[in-house]
């Protein structure tokens, strides 16, 4: 009888004494371990006059978020090209892909490396800001020629690891995003 009924006290005791700290070990790693991250592959051979504000522009978004990784590759998410006039913009085929278009004339009148990191945050699903504030990459245009911004503010930054935080990409409707380093709409001039 003694022995029914201390076996199950001995075996709790060792279960805390063992147990616990095994389980909190498993907690922590679990913690500890990384979330998945996404990785979009750029293809920019279509921008060879701009490919070191690019080369700049991709390492800064990798510097400053967590969940997605810009990595020049193939096959591409999202193409690069340049061109002469037109503005520079961005045409998204879901979070984290598409296509961006930089114009040459522009980056003769504003940041070229401003101008690439401001279209790269259109592919990971930020909106243009017309406030003027030059703190915030995604002001654009309406910052001002003198703005040299070239980094995302950290809300900015948050959104974008927010908007991959699950590890995937999450599909949307393509949106086409004109007015921030082009020459804005009427409705937007007004």
């Amino acid at each position: 009888m003694l022995r029914r009924r201390l076996v199950p006290l001995l075996a709790a005791a060792v279960f805390a004494l063992v147990g616990a700290p095994i389980a909190t070990a498993t907690q922590a790693a679990a913690a500890a371990t990384p979330q998945a991250v996404t990785t979009v592959y750029y293809d920019a051979s279509q921008a060879p006059d701009l490919a070191d504000n690019i080369t700049e522009a991709v390492q800064i978004w990798n510097d400053s978020v967590q969940n997605v990784r810009l990595v020049a590759g193939s096959p591409a998410d999202v193409t690069i090209s340049e061109g002469y006039g037109g503005g520079s913009y961005t045409i998204p085929q879901g979070l984290g892909a598409g296509e961006v278009y930089l114009d040459l004339q522009q980056a003769q009148e504003y940041n070229p490396t401003r101008i690439v990191a401001h279209e790269l945050g259109h592919i990971y699903g930020l909106p243009d800001n017309y406030d003027g504030d030059c703190s915030i990459l995604m002001s654009g245009h309406s910052a001002g020629y003198d703005c040299q911004t070239t980094h995302p503010s950290a809300e900015e930054a948050a959104q974008v690891d927010a908007n991959f935080a699950d590890g995937i990409r999450a599909r949307r409707q393509p949106t086409v995003y004109h007015g921030c380093f082009d020459r804005a709409p009427a409705e937007l001039r007004a």
